[in-house]
């Protein structure tokens, strides 16, 4: 790996360089396991990063060890990650996913990630949507834990990491993926990595909806980042709304209830202490249904008045098994912590914009649309289709995220590429971005931002409509020209912030372009005009160009 300085051509400041074989953009679970894979196939790697992600608040994931049930294994985890999909789900990719979860769960445990146990055998909890219990999990949360092993198993392998740096753009030359340009969010810095394979892992749309589950460093970028570079999205329209967000306590406002609890005996109940899931649900309740149909009929029982005065429901832990409840460590003291003992007193609840099933468009080897760029995690479409089982997110980063970085490995190994002019690179990608300030009265990046937020969860939310999402579209157009118009910014960190406003912009536009193609409902994508699955027409993705064209493939 080489390090060189040198003065940014034409610019004010000067640009670090770094070369490596494989660079990692994004420190989260995904990230890590791509970064550590990578490494250890003998390649030279940078991870680079801004924040931890949503990873952290990892309770548990799907691995079908058959522990708990010995009826599960992978043929049954695969059929109930294509029925919960609505198979709209990439085949080849969920087969990796249904052989590959147990593998990866041991290589955690190799490392000394803790999970619980139940004797000598791994502790499994039911979650919606899966026929048997097979999430493995940690009473404190598995994320937590595996960030704290990963982490400086990286650093301990080798790999490069830079931490607090965001990715404004990809380098691009002849239509094949170089590297990154990244910023130093506090101080500006900026550093091109030259890389032979890029893995993208930022995680989801995150920032774009104003009521959203997603910590404030996930922001979308992943997305703009790849179809600016060339790359082909797929199934944007679906955005999963988490079903069992807190509302109250207010300060464990945007965590979620898990859907564990539920499994383990835990109620949804309505202001009038119903359990109302049997009238969506009548054989299950709360069990055996995929989130996206929990999240409808939350919202329906809600809308037809019977929910609480904040437009809630009562997540009703107090019907628990106190082992049971208090197995959930990290959400009781959160609760407590916030003036909420669940033992006696029930969260509130409602849902919230989660996670995005579609993403970039990538082959069984992680491989995007254009050269040399991989993707992982939900930065990764193809696996989900149309709704992710509960559990599964955590198993696709873990999973995916190993196998992309092997795959990128073997990329640079092979790779033979042309000495490119490393300042041209970097001009031409600064060049790109948004540059102008605007005049007095223009907006601020946060401006941008707030405005992005509020027309997707208008326009964009749990039920949609072709006037909500043709309003939502025109708002995000105008913010696109006020972006070329220039905004009000003061510092390094304001132009840092500008240039993720564009990515949300960007990327709000891809959902509801995608939203406004598909003429039907289906799992996480629900058109009150088009109410009804038309799989004649509709088993099928659709896919955002390069161009930004929205195709049904």
């Amino acid at each position: 790996m080489t390090v060189a300085n040198r003065q940014w051509a034409g610019g004010s400041g000067t640009v670090g360089h770094l070369e490596a074989d494989v660079l990692v953009i994004g420190g989260g679970l995904a990230g890590l396991r791509a970064a550590t894979a990578a490494r250890a196939a003998g390649a030279s790697v940078v991870m680079a990063h801004h924040g931890r992600g949503a990873s952290q608040y990892i309770i548990g994931f799907n691995a079908p060890v058959g522990h708990a049930d010995p009826r599960d294994g992978p043929e049954a985890f695969y059929d109930d990650t294509m029925a919960g999909g609505y198979r709209l789900n990439d085949p080849a990719l969920v087969r990796q996913l249904a052989e590959g979860a147990v593998p990866a769960l041991l290589e955690l445990e190799a490392i000394g990630v803790p999970f619980a146990r139940d004797g000598s055998r791994f502790a499994q909890r039911l979650l919606s949507g899966n026929r048997y219990p097979r999430s493995v999990y940690h009473p404190e949360g598995v994320g937590r834990h595996a960030l704290d092993r990963l982490a400086p198993h990286a650093r301990a392998l080798g790999v490069t990491c830079l931490s607090g740096y965001r990715a404004l753009t990809l380098l691009v030359e002849r239509a094949e993926v170089a590297g990154a340009l990244l910023a130093e969010v506090a101080k500006g810095r900026l550093i091109a990595v030259h890389a032979k394979a890029t893995v993208l892992a930022t995680g989801g749309v995150g920032a774009i909806y104003a009521d959203s589950t997603y910590p404030a460093d996930v922001a979308a970028d992943s997305f703009a980042l790849a179809h600016a570079a060339g790359a082909e999205l797929i199934d944007m329209e679906f955005i999963q709304f988490e079903p069992t967000v807190v509302v109250h306590p207010a300060g464990c406002q945007g965590m979620e209830m898990p859907t564990a609890m539920l499994g383990d005996g835990a109620h949804l109940k309505n202001r009038e202490g119903e359990r109302f899931m049997f009238r969506y649900n009548p054989a299950h309740g709360e069990l055996q249904i995929e989130k996206a149909r929990m999240s409808l009929a939350i919202q329906d029982e809600i809308d037809a008045g019977r929910g609480l005065p904040d437009g809630t429901v009562l997540f009703d832990t107090r019907v628990l098994a106190p082992d049971k409840r208090e197995s959930y460590a990290g959400h009781c003291r959160r609760l407590r912590a916030a003036g909420l003992d669940p033992a006696v007193e029930a969260p509130r609840v409602r849902p919230a914009a989660h996670s995005v099933m579609g993403g970039i468009r990538v082959d069984a080897s992680l491989r995007a649309t254009v050269a040399n760029l991989f993707a992982a995690g939900e930065s990764a479409g193809g696996v989900h289709g149309a709704s992710r089982l509960a559990g599964n997110g955590a198993a696709d980063v873990i999973v995916f995220g190993g196998i992309a970085g092997k795959q990128a490995a073997a990329h640079a190994r092979n790779a033979t590429h042309a000495k490119r002019d490393r300042d041209a690179l970097v001009r031409d990608a600064l060049a790109q971005l948004p540059q102008r300030e605007g005049t007095a009265g223009a907006p601020s990046p946060d401006e941008i931002a707030s405005g992005v937020r509020a027309a997707m969860l208008a326009g964009v939310g749990l039920r949609r409509r072709a006037e909500g999402l043709a309003r939502t579209a025109e708002t995000l157009e105008s913010l696109s020209r006020s972006l070329a118009g220039g905004l009000a910014l003061k510092s390094a960190r304001d132009w840092i912030r500008a240039i993720g406003a564009a990515s949300m912009v960007a990327t709000g536009l891809h959902v509801t372009r995608s939203a406004l193609a598909r003429q039907e409902s289906r799992g996480a994508h629900q058109r009150t005009d088009h109410p009804a699955p038309d799989d004649g027409k509709w088993l099928q993705h659709v896919i955002v160009t390069p161009r930004g064209a929205t195709l049904a493939a």
